[in-house]
């Protein structure tokens, strides 16, 4: 196990230049990424449709290929999910990882090619870990194991050589066979379908291994932690794992969570590294230990464009590459990947922090969400609830406004709804029951979390006296032209601001 960890460290140490070429050179690295992307699925029914053999160049690609949603590449999804190949993306593609949050589907399964696999998943995470031990070059992580927190996997309906899962179930299915050495727990374990029952396996399994490292959604894994400590009888994750000195999380914004881990874990014995790695890619990663921003990865797959979120709803909006990008500007992010994803709107909106290197920090989401879990509820699924609801107790709103409560040590992680009525439910509790259920069906993320009630509770709903919101928006001075409620909000701030008008 020694000389195995002294040659895994120089492997990744080696990987450094690499990661100064990220810093130096990300342009020219675009510009390669965008020819090779066109130059290899110019034979796909998509590259035909749009010439990628001829309009090779970022001009002709930008003015001929429009920027698309998930609902307008859907179709070419569907049938890749069904075996047709050469559709999006020259080379068979059998994984899928699955998401919600679209704007007219309960869930979205996202390409994952080999390729993409090979070249930005797995090596984001092999970037990610050479420049921590450059960070950190005493590190000790190798000496131990690795938690990694995953989901699960299935087959499709309709073909059996394709599967779906979460992104961590696939990732954990596709580690190279050395990886077991420092990763835990079993495949078998990881994998598992029901929360409750991997939840009470991985907290049995990995309770007296020598853990030097985690990684995963601080929602979920805060539970694990907490699982934990219960069965231990201990005080402090460090108490069980003295050794333990890294958290690689994403998903979710961290900061809400910060206090509780504090608790969990003295907080200068641990180092909080946040990756930006979605289903469609891994995109950036925290490359310096006193920033709050992360290195965008120009080379791995993926070619980027960004559109100033204000004009991301018009027809034609205008986009720009790394090459003419500014600091301080809300943009859409826009990607082309090696799975089939063109001019693709991922939905994430960032602002750049520095130019050469390019880093970033997320600022949010294109519309609007709640996502403190990794729920992603959107504010289509949020109407159908309330519709839903309204139907089935003869009730009608006027305003109303949601976002998360966090866990604390009096409370439960759940969803916080003020709700303001024309006409009042004839059944109050079938009204907060269909609104909850209804959420569950139309978003199979939320649908997770609320199960068993291990993450989410019942969501809180507040029934508003008459001109809450009209008091609230009279003392902002917003009454009138086009103010609005907000609707969902992946914060509290609008919550706080109206509850004193409740009473």
């Amino acid at each position: 196990m020694k000389l195995f960890n002294a040659v895994l460290r120089k492997y990744l140490i080696n990987q450094l230049p690499d990661i100064d070429k990220y810093r130096q050179h990300a342009l020219p690295l675009q510009q390669k990424v965008l020819k090779q992307l066109l130059i290899k699925a110019s034979h796909t029914e998509f590259g035909k449709s749009y010439h990628f053999k001829k309009n090779n160049s970022y001009q002709d690609f930008s003015t001929t290929v429009p920027i698309n949603s998930y609902n307008d590449l859907k179709p070419f999804i569907d049938r890749m999910i069904m075996g047709e190949q050469n559709i999006l993306w020259p080379t068979t593609v059998k994984w899928f990882s699955k998401s919600s949050g679209t704007t007219s589907n309960r869930s979205k399964y996202i390409p994952v090619s080999n390729e993409s696999l090979k070249y930005c998943h797995l090596r984001g995470g092999r970037d990610v870990l050479a420049s921590y031990c450059n960070m950190f070059p005493e590190t000790s992580i190798f000496r131990g194991k690795g938690l990694v927190l995953g989901g699960s996997l299935h087959p499709t309906e309709h073909n059996s050589n394709a599967h779906y899962g979460d992104l961590s179930a696939i990732l954990i299915d596709n580690f190279p066979l050395w990886a077991d050495f420092i990763r835990t727990p079993s495949r078998e374990i990881a994998l598992m379908e029901n929360w409750h029952d991997k939840l009470e396996k991985m907290s049995d399994f990995t309770m007296n291994q020598n853990i030097t490292s985690i990684s995963g959604v601080p929602s979920w894994m805060l539970l694990l932690l907490k699982r934990i400590l219960e069965k231990s009888g201990k005080k402090s994750i460090k108490e069980v794992w003295p050794n333990l000195e890294l958290f690689m999380h994403g998903g979710v914004n961290f900061e809400p969570y910060r206090k509780q881990y504090d608790e969990l874990i003295p907080h200068d014995s641990i180092f909080y590294l946040q990756t930006y790695n979605a289903s469609e890619g891994f995109f950036a990663f925290q490359d310096e230990i006193n920033r709050n921003d992360m290195l965008l990865l120009p080379d791995n797959g993926i070619f980027f464009e960004f559109v100033p979120l204000d004009n991301i709803h018009e027809k034609f909006p205008p986009s720009f590459t790394l090459e003419n990008v500014e600091c301080g500007i809300n943009y859409a992010v826009i990607i082309s990947t090696n799975a089939g994803l063109w001019r693709y709107i991922i939905g994430d909106t960032v602002q750049f922090t520095t130019l050469f290197p390019h880093r970033i920090r997320i600022t949010g989401r294109t519309s609007s969400f709640i996502n403190a879990f990794g729920e992603e509820i959107i504010i289509e699924n949020a109407e159908k609830a309330i519709i839903e609801a309204c139907k089935k107790t003869e009730a009608c709103i006027c305003e109303y406004t949601a976002g998360p409560v966090y866990f604390g040590n009096k409370t439960s992680a759940a969803h916080e709804w003020i709700i303001e009525f024309k006409n009042q439910p004839t059944d109050w509790e079938l009204f907060c029951e269909t609104l909850d259920q209804t959420l569950r069906h139309v978003n199979s993320d939320y649908d997770a979390k609320r199960h068993q009630d291990m993450l989410l509770q019942k969501p809180i709903i507040h029934n508003a006296k008459t001109d809450t919101f009209l008091k609230w928006m009279k003392g902002k001075n917003k009454l009138g032209g086009q103010n609005k409620v907000p609707r969902l909000s992946n914060d509290r701030n609008i919550l706080e601001e109206i509850l004193p008008f409740l009473t």
